[in-house]
This record gives C-alpha cells, structure tokens and sequence, in this order.
C-alpha cells in the first residue's frame, strides 16, 4: 500500500525557534497543549477507535524517544548517568518530575513514576490510563539508549485516581 505523506518526521521540523518565535520563546500554555493532544485524539478514536488510537500514540511517543535521545541527550553508556538526564530534561522542559523507583538492567526492567506529568495531572478521573503517548516515549528513549527492544505500561496514572503516573519498562528478550 502507498502511503501519501507530507511530513515524514525529522529534527527539522522542529524549526529554528529563536528565529521563529523571537518575541514569545519557546514556552506555551499547558491548556494549548492539551487541547491539542486531545481533540487529535478524540477526532482518532472516532475515526479508527480506541485501541488503534492508542497504537499511533505510542508509535508517536516512541519516536519522539528516539529523536530526543538523538538530538538533546548526551552519548553515555552509564544507565544512571542517562536515567539522570532524562530527569533534567523533563524538569527542564517541564514534562514532570521523573523518579528511578527500580532499576534492574541486568534483568531488563526499570520503573519510573513522573509527577506533574504534561499529560494528564490535574485531570478528573476517568478511570482509564491514558499517558499512551509517555509509554511509546520511554519505551524509546529506552530503546535508543540500549539498543534492546522494550515494552512500557502504565500502571498508575493520575486519571485513576494516583497522584503520579508510574511506567513499568520490561525489555522484550527472545521467548518471552
């Protein structure tokens, strides 16, 4: 099947900033961005539905990942030295406050929790976990870093009620 698309992701489309937006910056409000995020993902599900809207979420915080991990983090081959970027960015980027609960390379697993998370604190409860778009975006961060494939799932969030979103990363080894 051919695909039409007219923007093929890369680093440029990010822009020049300084010289796009010389009077405002780089900062937005967190109502702009959500309000983004959810009609694209309101107008999806309609579209394709629930489960299929949640697959490009994730496809999109993925790759979003790995361009992160190849354009705004250091090359490192010490996973806490990279877990602790990663906490600086988010803070310096203000995504949210990422804390290293468990950490176990040896056995392909990590946990985050993410306060403040960009996505959904401050929202009512739902009763869904909806942070689909943070999976896709650990996962490859995760997977930029190791070069091992990684499966991430939320298993708190703050739209069931937590007052953190918390990740659980397993790497996806042969066989299992």
């Amino acid at each position: 099947m051919t695909q039409d698309r007219k923007y093929a992701f890369s680093w440029d489309l990010i822009g020049d900033l300084d010289q796009g937006r010389p009077r405002l910056g780089k900062e937005t409000r967190l109502e702009m961005y959500r309000l983004m995020e959810y009609t694209f993902r309101d107008v999806m599900e309609q579209a394709l539905g629930a489960a299929k809207t949640d697959q490009l979420f994730y496809a999109a915080g993925k790759l979003a990942g790995n361009a992160i991990h190849d354009h705004l983090l250091q090359p490192t081959d010490d996973l806490q030295e990279y877990l602790g970027q990663i906490q600086e960015l988010f803070r310096e980027m203000k995504v949210g406050i990422v804390r290293v609960e468990q950490a176990d390379p040896a056995g392909g697993t990590l946990v985050l929790s993410v306060e403040e998370d960009l996505d959904c604190s401050g929202l009512p409860e739902t009763g869904e976990q909806i942070c689909t778009y943070d999976e896709g975006l650990i996962a490859g961060l995760l997977e930029s870093f190791t070069g091992m494939a990684f499966r991430v799932h939320e298993v708190d969030c703050w739209s069931t009620g937590d007052r953190v979103c918390r990740f659980q990363a397993s790497s996806e080894k042969e066989g299992t």
